[in-house]
């Protein structure tokens, strides 16, 4: 039953790719995919392609995929080893997700972490405390770590990152209070 659902993904996959996102098997183990995600536009990480491994267990679509990250990257709830705190991989899991829509979430958390559930403390610090230094951080990180190969066609619009971005709510930039 995995295989086939796996199968059907590759080909909606294939068919009608989610912006930004890629995934295929490597080589003829459909059990093992690589992927990418680029940068979400207006944030840190915009102009960067995010590699990642996905292993589908035996029992998919009924048990969550393992995805991680094999580009290094500065965010709250992306380990240093690639490992990904996302409910839906985990406790929120359902076989009605697909790959597409997963890899979506993902880039979407991207655009939007949730520094209240870290996987890196301090990136998660950084983004409460200071979010001017958190952003100056990722943007690095993401032209040292996930530069594009040359030639390579963005399917998302990549715009430089806004100013709303680099300030906290009060507008300030961002505080340098500790919690």
């Amino acid at each position: 039953m995995a295989l086939k659902r796996i199968h059907k993904e590759l080909t909606e996959l294939q068919r009608d790719p989610p912006p930004g996102c890629t995934a295929a098997p490597n080589g003829t183990d459909y059990f093992q995919w690589s992927g990418s995600i680029e940068g979400p536009p207006d944030t840190p990480y915009s102009g960067g392609v995010f590699k990642v491994v996905i292993v589908f267990p035996a029992d998919y679509p009924f048990k969550a995929p393992l995805i991680y990250f094999t580009t290094r990257i500065f965010h709250p709830n992306i380990s240093q080893s690639g490992t990904i705190c996302l409910d839906t991989l985990t406790y929120n899991w359902s076989a009605s997700l697909s790959i597409g829509k997963v890899l979506m979430s993902i880039q979407q958390l991207m655009a939007d972490p949730n520094p209240s559930d870290p996987l890196d403390g301090t990136s998660a610090r950084m983004f409460r405390n200071n979010r001017v230094k958190y952003n100056k951080t990722a943007r690095q990180w993401t032209r040292e770590y996930a530069y594009p190969p040359p030639g390579y066609v963005f399917t998302t619009t990549q715009t430089t990152t806004s100013a709303a971005n680099n300030e906290d709510s009060t507008g300030s930039g961002g505080s340098t209070s500790s919690w």
